[in-house]
């Protein structure tokens, strides 16, 4: 696999097979992986990301929601317009559970609990993110701590918004920042990992056809 790209290098997405989780009438869950775009970039040298490569299968595959570059993990595509109507409903009224995993800078103390910050786009310095109690938008992240490690703390993320950059903002703002984070970790965090360590591992909503509760699981590559 292709190294993940830093901040400020040239795209270079990962040359790997395109791994489908599920896939039925309605809706198609892949695992993206690391360094890869969910959708396509500015100008022809960003074209390749998740969506264009589900779509060389999947012509009807429709965008349902996104991940980070660098965040690896489930994304569910729809397959017809109904149906994209129907997740796309469910992840705006936050129906939809999203489950990450993480590995972060230090040793968490407590072993869960709740960030609750507002964020805004840091236009001088976009596409990052930062804290804005003024002008920021509600976010909201529940943790809970899955193991301690030397200088490290695996830790399991549960957004409860979907705003940009949400999980790597805050943790870095509660002083333990996502290991291999180029954009928001200091020179020490971003050599602590060869990628960022954070993978969309547990996705739960209902099936556009019917409403049943499906889940999909995809290991952390870490």
């Amino acid at each position: 696999m292709s190294p993940a790209p830093v901040a400020g290098d040239a795209y270079r997405p990962p040359d790997v097979p395109l791994a489908i989780v599920h896939a039925d009438a309605q809706l198609l869950v892949a695992d993206k992986p690391c360094g890869l775009l969910s959708v396509p970039g500015k100008g022809p040298e960003r074209a390749d990301c998740l969506a264009a490569r589900v779509q060389a299968v999947f012509p009807e595959a429709l965008v349902v929601h996104r991940l980070d570059r660098d965040t690896s993990g489930l994304m569910v595509f729809a397959l017809t317009p109904t149906a994209q109507r129907h997740l796309g409903l469910q992840f705006e009224k936050r129906q939809v559970t999203k489950v990450y995993m993480a590995r972060v800078r230090g040793r968490m103390v407590s072993r869960s609990g709740t960030v609750n910050l507002p964020l805004i786009v840091d236009w001088p310095n976009r596409p990052r993110q930062m804290v804005s109690h003024d002008h920021g938008r509600p976010a909201q992240t529940e943790w809970q701590v899955q193991s301690l490690q030397d200088g490290a703390t695996r830790v399991r993320l549960m957004p409860k918004t979907g705003r940009s950059h949400q999980l790597r903002v805050h943790m870095l703002a509660i002083g333990h920042p996502i290991l291999g984070d180029p954009l928001y970790g200091d020179d020490r965090v971003a050599a602590a990992a060869d990628r960022l360590q954070l993978h969309a591992m547990t996705l739960k909503l209902r099936h556009p056809d019917g409403g049943r509760w499906m889940t999909f699981r995809s290991p952390p590559p870490f």
